[in-house]
């Protein structure tokens, strides 16, 4: 096999060479007749030309070559205190016979689907059978509330929406119905049907038109087979957020995607088929999508489908337990998953009690990893396991940063991710496009053409697509994020260079809390910053500025504003501070100065703006930082 000094220039400066041996690994109805090409747009495109389906990679093509019988997927569930295991064939079933539900309602090719489901396996069998059929699924993730639910159905404009009667957050219940019913009240597009799933720990009254009972409905649906696709055509769309405050609507394609977690499942992740596989994430997030749901099952492992937490559900030993009975040997979950698990067992006392000798590797991702929070796994792991970091976002729905243990491990650096994976030319940018030398920070960006499985565009906004990735800086694909490269080749990612911040793995938009605040009668102006924590890696707080007039306490004001947030976002925002202030500081030309606070509360040292207003109003936010304990209570 290629050692990665020879696979990843050859991945930079022969792309169409390198992705068509790597094309060669999955099976397509008809092989590209181009691997790279541009439309009309001057976007690039992968494998135009190739005929294939997705959930016919995922399921299908395992059974045909014999592997029917193969555990496909465990669902582990210690909320409800429930398991189901499906073989390649048993899932084959489900999914074929919910795709011929999804065509008696009248959806086709093309048509899309929105799915608001908690983690069970209908959920899997939904993504895949919309898959199957061509359809395009929006997975929504269940925590999201009604107004942030309708702006996506009045972006995607689905057919249906797959829904179930709850989930379960630890011991508390979420009915999931209301959610749904209302977003249709606020929505503008109307929705033709919601299949409902009842859970027995609550149902949920069918009484809205177009509304449909899950298993009766799909009991006598007659199964569907796969409709062969365009490998240009959309498997789906995810939305993330964007500085606006209007969610960005992620496209991914068939062929791409699929061609790209095959390799990564076995150069990145090292990982071969009938080995058993788990990202402890949620199918609502980009994770749950490639390394739940598809990377595992068109590689043809065993994955692992777990509605829990690390903590809690019912304690700091859940992943142990999961990885010991279910015979892990990859685990994927954010570095918050194991900084909870050190708050409640720093000794590691609980992964004494359980068997995981056959596990090998924990990658860590969704959010930067602390070289605290890495030694420390890593201490309790043993040098016989690897702890690897990688770097990626939504919009490239594989990793692009990242160890490639396929290609030979290197030396493990604290802090970075490691070096670009195969097909990504990352560089490091001044602000007038200079690519800079080793140790100098600036814009991280992928040098275009950006690999298979990277978004060709945004769902119906090619101009916020180009404006957003493409304008900043001319020929590249700009992260948002900033870094630098060291000496080694190395890139560390300092941080977002916007207002989108990451609350344990999930990327949100302060923006979006911004006006959510500012709704409040009393406020006159307000500013929601990220701020380090040592559990989540970044928390979301409030400062306000009150009208004239008003008077209401402390603890009342942000009691409402937590719970206005909590409505209208969702409870996944974790917003749970608001302090009152005089002013805010901000430029002569009126803008809000949020990097600086957002120094001021991290105790990290910055430059003072030349265009500041009025340098004491900083003085006046770091008294209120301190006398509220704020930096102190979020850990930075």
């Amino acid at each position: 096999m290629e050692n990665y000094p020879t696979a990843y220039p050859k991945s930079i400066h022969q792309p169409e060479q390198f992705w068509a041996e790597q094309a060669r690994a999955i099976a397509w109805f008809e092989f590209p007749t181009h691997i790279l090409s541009q439309d009309e747009n001057g976007f690039y495109r992968w494998f135009k030309g190739g005929k294939m389906n997705t959930a016919y990679l995922a399921l299908d093509h395992h059974v045909e070559q014999g592997r029917g019988e193969q555990l496909a997927l465990i669902y582990d569930s210690p909320v409800t205190g429930k398991q189901q295991k499906f073989s390649y064939q048993e899932l084959l079933e489900e999914v074929a016979r919910l795709a011929g539900a999804l065509r008696q309602m009248g959806i086709e090719k093309g048509d899309r689907v929105v799915i608001y489901m908690p983690m069970i396996p209908e959920a899997v069998f939904a993504m895949l059978a919309c898959a199957r059929i061509g359809a395009i699924h929006s997975v929504v993730f269940g925590g999201f509330a009604p107004r942030e639910l309708a702006i996506r159905i009045d972006d995607a404009q689905p057919k249906a929406i797959l829904t179930a009667s709850c989930g379960i957050e630890i011991n508390r219940i979420i009915p999931y119905k209301p959610i749904v019913d209302e977003a249709r009240q606020i929505a503008e597009h109307p929705i033709e049907h919601v299949l409902l799933y009842q859970r027995p720990e609550l149902e949920a009254a069918l009484n809205q038109p177009g509304d449909l009972d899950w298993k009766a409905y799909v009991a006598q649906a007659q199964p569907a087979t796969y409709v062969p696709v365009e490998a240009t055509d959309p498997l789906y769309i995810l939305y993330t957020s964007g500085t606006t405050g209007k969610p960005k609507g992620i496209v991914r394609d068939n062929g791409g995607h699929a061609v790209a977690l095959k390799y990564s499942m076995t150069h990145v992740y090292g990982t071969n088929p009938g080995e058993v596989y788990w990202a402890a994430s949620d199918v609502g997030w980009v994770v749950g999508h490639s390394y739940i749901v598809y990377g595992p099952l068109i590689q043809g492992c065993t994955t692992i489908l777990y509605e829990g937490k690390p903590v809690k559900t019912p304690d700091p030993g859940a992943f142990w337990r999961v990885i010991a009975e279910h015979g892990v040997k990859t685990l994927f979950t954010a570095p918050t998953a194991f900084r909870a698990i050190k708050k409640e067992d720093a000794a590691g006392a609980y992964l004494q009690k359980y068997d995981i000798s056959h596990f090998q590797r924990l990658y860590l991702a969704g959010e930067r990893c602390d070289a605290a929070t890495y030694e420390w796994v890593k201490g309790l792991l043993g040098d016989d396991r690897d702890v690897i970091d990688n770097w990626w976002q939504t919009e490239s729905g594989w990793p692009m940063i990242a160890q490639m243990p396929a290609y030979g491990m290197i030396p493990v650096k604290p802090g970075s991710a490691g070096r670009p994976v195969c097909g990504y030319d990352v560089q490091i940018l001044s602000p007038d496009n200079r690519e800079l030398p080793p140790n100098q920070e600036g814009a991280v960006c992928i040098r275009l053409p950006l690999p298979p499985s990277c978004l060709p565009t945004l769902w119906n906004n090619d101009a916020r697509f180009r404006a957003s990735y493409l304008a900043p800086y001319e020929g590249y694909y700009f992260s948002g994020d900033g870094g630098y490269r060291d000496e080694d080749g190395y890139i560390f990612i300092t941080g977002r260079m916007d207002d989108v911040i990451n609350v344990a793995g999930h990327r949100l938009s302060t923006s979006t809390m911004e006006e959510v605040v500012a709704q409040h009668p009393a406020v006159a102006e307000c500013a929601v910053i990220g701020i380090e924590d040592k559990l989540k890696g970044q928390i979301p707080v409030g400062f306000v500025v009150l009208k004239e007039g008003f008077d209401l306490a402390p603890g009342e004001l942000e009691a409402q504003l937590v719970k206005m947030v909590r409505d209208q976002v969702g409870a996944v925002a974790t917003f749970k501070r608001a302090a009152v202030v005089n002013r805010l500081p901000k430029t002569r030309s009126g803008k809000i100065l949020r990097r600086v606070m957002r120094a001021i509360a991290d105790g990290t040292e910055y430059a003072m703006p030349s265009t500041i207003e009025d340098p004491s109003v900083l003085q006046e936010i770091a008294g209120k930082m301190s006398d509220e304990k704020i930096g102190e209570a979020y850990g930075g």
